[in-house]
């Protein structure tokens, strides 16, 4: 089992987006979507800092009241072109953590157990970077062809399909020293070279991309909210209704 280090959290959340205007300050059942990862990452209890990288004095500002550090990231980082690597890499230096831990903005329903877990994961491994996924048995093609199901002959049950796995990215965590010297070497280092991929439950790594995303995670809020009161599975009994 290794050492940790220094464990810091990044919460990146750029100002522009595309898709959905200033989606990172939009409410979600009244609160801002960028504060569930912030509140997300604070309660995890296993950060020795978590920062909010903005470009954005407004965000910034809600990391402050919120209780968690802030990181102005520069101009040139913040920007539709700006990648992943250039502005980790930017933190990274800045910062200088051991293992550095990214919870994703968009990702509202992600909890401080998959963080924990994520943790525990990582430091039980030898990968220099963990990625949360989702992982499906269910049949699955890229560009038209075939990635887990043969199709000659008859179709196999979903659960014979081996597992494919589908990156969300609610959860990262990278060995630091790995990453900047990959990124050195060969100029990206995000998703790593030793990869342990982390599945999480699918409905933690619903990711806000458009418009109907807010709709949908407006919805599961409410029926999460509502199944805590009725945990009890409740069936059919064969009355008429």
């Amino acid at each position: 089992m290794r050492e940790l280090g220094r464990v810091i959290a990044q919460i990146p959340a750029r100002a522009g987006s595309k898709r959905v205007r200033a989606k990172n300050l939009r409410l979600l059942d009244g609160r801002p979507l960028l504060a569930y990862a912030i509140e997300c990452a604070r309660d995890s209890g296993v950060f020795d800092e978590v920062f909010v990288n903005s470009d954005s004095p407004q965000m910034l500002e809600l990391g402050r009241s919120m209780g968690v550090s802030a990181y102005e990231r520069p101009a040139e980082l913040a920007s539709d072109t700006a990648t992943g690597d250039e502005f980790t890499i930017d933190f990274i230096r800045a910062m200088r953590p051991d293992t550095l831990a990214m919870i994703s903005p968009v990702c509202p329903l992600v909890t401080a157990s998959d963080v924990s877990g994520a943790l525990d994961a990582f430091r039980e491994s030898d990968c220099d970077t963990l990625i949360t996924c989702e992982r499906t048995q269910m049949q699955t093609f890229c560009e038209g062809l075939p990635v887990n199901i043969e199709l000659d002959g008859q179709l196999a049950p979903t659960q014979q399909n081996p597992p494919v796995e589908i990156l969300n990215w609610a959860v990262t965590v990278w060995d630091a020293a790995a990453f900047e010297r990959h990124f050195e070497e060969t100029g990206s280092a995000y998703i790593g070279r030793r990869r342990l991929l982390q599945p999480i439950d699918p409905l933690h790594g619903l990711k806000i991309s458009q418009e109907a995303d807010f709709r949908m995670a407006e919805l599961l809020l409410h029926s999460l909210r509502s199944n805590a009161q009725n945990a009890d599975p409740v069936y059919w009994s064969g009355e008429a209704t």
